[in-house]
């Protein structure tokens, strides 16, 4: 198994997770939790998160950066989750994206 298959493979084994778990019930799981408190908790973490991982990138400390980084990406698993949208979505978006000027790229969305 590569070092990109193992990545993919992850995020598909924590997204499975996750979907499993929105049928759960709340006070047994985190994810259930999120789930039944709605879409804007679930935004709210993102915010929380993201936020966490700019400030830990202020900091310059690498294994928190990693720490926060790792947190972020899970919320974002649970938002891909609550619309059905499994990580190889954005995986195949970035795929797209790959090898394109970042400012071609955020220009031809425009149009």
């Amino acid at each position: 198994m590569s070092d990109e298959q193992s990545r993919e493979d992850i995020l598909a084994a924590l997204y499975a997770v996750i979907q499993q778990r929105k049928a759960a019930a709340s006070d047994d799981s985190y994810v259930a939790s999120l789930y039944a408190r709605g879409l804007d908790k679930i935004l709210s973490k993102i915010g929380e998160e993201a936020t966490e991982v700019a400030i830990a990138g202020k900091g310059g400390e690498r294994g928190e950066v990693v720490y926060e980084m790792a947190d972020l990406f899970f919320h974002c698993l649970v938002l891909l989750g609550y619309y059905d949208l499994p990580p190889e979505t954005v995986c195949d978006e970035l795929r797209r994206r790959f090898g394109l000027s970042g400012i071609a790229e955020k220009g031809a969305r425009k149009k």
